[in-house]
């Protein structure tokens, strides 16, 4: 079984500034923003007409994202994990990890780390 897409929500006033930095972070990657649901969520993914994972909006805090959630994008190669780790930061995320091997994942594992604007 493949999962097909992802979702959370966000306050709405903080939606807009989430996913320009999910773009910027995003772009070396390949995502760029692939459907829009007006006023309600955006769709981002690196395959034409395939959002991935989608960003909503919302002033119910009881269905926004509360704690902790993880996500991992694939990346090409290890400059594409370098420059994914540049656009996040400039784009104002935090970082929670250079670039580098992560042996404790595996041999080959190279990953960075970075926390978004809404932590």
């Amino acid at each position: 079984m493949t999962i097909d897409h992802i979702s959370f929500n966000v306050p709405s006033p903080r939606y807009e500034e989430v996913v320009a930095w999910y773009l910027k972070a995003l772009a070396p990657l390949g995502y760029v923003k692939q459907d829009e649901i007006k006023d309600i969520a955006c769709g981002i993914g690196d395959t034409p007409h395939k959002s991935k994972f989608w960003i909503g909006q919302t002033d119910d805090a009881s269905r926004q994202l509360g704690g902790v959630l993880h996500l991992a994008f694939t990346a090409k190669d290890h400059d594409a994990v370098d420059k994914f780790f540049e656009e996040a930061i400039k784009a104002g995320g935090k970082d929670h990890g250079k670039p580098g091997i992560r042996e404790k994942y595996h041999s080959n594992y190279y990953g960075a780390f970075v926390i978004d604007p809404l932590g």
